[in-house]
């Protein structure tokens, strides 16, 4: 359920027990078991050097707009490093090459009523302006009709004070579905957009609707999702959504019991791989990511959340060999990577 005003409701993820440390940023591997990795190259229709690609008017779309971790890819060490050439990083650099990978955000695309497309946005972090300047001229978007949250770091709602752009000159407001948990800590890194009577007469910012979304199922624009509560560390929590059965998990270190349920007959799962030797106390890795593919079972996996580690064509290479291996389909995403699905 969503409500309009800012208010509790009750959350079923405070019974999941917690496993790891709670606020644990460095890329610190966790043991995990040796398994190969493999994957198939993606079968959709997309075009990565942003041309425009046109689909079907009726037809809903998934775009991923980033798919890198906080800090993105390339890293400025990296090509200030005289010492140093990380391999990944230099290829980044390049323009349209796919290893190039901004905050982790994805675009849902959903016919409305009227003719029009829903555009709804899960996540605007700090590098939101720059995915929206690449993407949106290149894929016909303009309006932003609904931004839903995961979670409150700086990498999924840094880029909240850009929203003013569309409110200022595209439409009046942006609705925001956000945890009561997350939207208390906006009340603080955000606290202008939250509470418009501080803001100086003149000024302009960001037209916010916060909707306090619990754990139970919600519809924006007519989409029902399904939120999919996981641990990002300790004691810290996270959502992942399902729409349709398309089930999105950006930020995870561990799955409690209660939302593998919720996964069931998923068709494409967008998950959590940061890197690809081990996890972290926050963060899947890409082996630890694979042992979930193969107990949830979807059809086809896309992952997300790379660092500059994850080479984009070397990774989807060795990835290649577990479909003939084990039938499994699941590759990694990239910047501007842009699927029909159904729901």
């Amino acid at each position: 359920m969503v409500v309009a005003s800012i208010r509790l409701l009750p959350s079923p993820f405070l019974s999941f027990a917690p496993r790891f440390s709670p606020y644990s940023y460095s890329w610190r591997c966790r043991p995990s078991s040796t398994i190969p990795f493999s994957s198939i190259h993606s079968k959709a229709s997309t075009k990565g050097d942003g041309g425009v690609v046109e689909f079907g008017g009726d037809q809903t779309e998934l775009i991923f707009l980033g798919t890198g971790t906080s800090e993105g890819v390339p890293r400025v060490s990296c090509l200030t490093n005289p010492l140093h050439k990380c391999e990944v990083c230099s290829k980044a650099a390049q323009p349209g090459n796919k290893n190039r990978r901004l905050n982790t955000s994805i675009l849902i695309r959903h016919p409305g009523s009227s003719g029009t497309h829903n555009n709804i946005l899960i996540d605007a972090g700090k590098f939101f302006y720059h995915s929206a300047l690449r993407w949106f001229p290149a894929f016909g978007i303009r309006t932003i009709d609904a931004v839903i949250i995961t979670h409150s770091h700086a990498d999924a709602i840094g880029g909240l004070d850009d929203l003013r752009d569309w409110t200022n000159n595209v439409q009046p407001h942006i609705p925001i579905y956000v945890a009561k948990r997350d939207f208390e800590v906006m009340t603080k890194t955000h606290y202008y957009l939250v509470d418009t009577s501080v803001i100086l007469p003149g000024a302009q910012v960001s037209e916010l609707q916060f909707n306090i979304v619990s754990e139970e199922p919600f519809f924006v624009h007519g989409l029902k999702f399904t939120p999919l509560p996981v641990w990002h560390g300790q004691n810290y929590r996270s959502l992942g959504f399902r729409f349709g059965n398309i089930c999105y998990i950006s930020d995870v270190s561990d799955i409690p019991e209660e939302t593998y349920p919720l996964l069931k007959d998923c068709e494409i799962l967008i998950l959590d791989a940061l890197r690809p030797d081990c996890s972290t106390s926050t963060h899947f890795g890409l082996q630890r990511a694979l042992d979930e593919v193969r107990k949830i079972q979807p059809k086809r996996t896309l992952f997300t959340g790379m660092m500059h580690l994850m080479d984009h064509e070397e990774v989807n290479d060795s990835l290649a060999k577990l479909l003939e291996s084990e039938g499994l389909d699941a590759q990694l995403s990239y910047d501007g990577l842009r699927i029909p699905i159904r729901l």
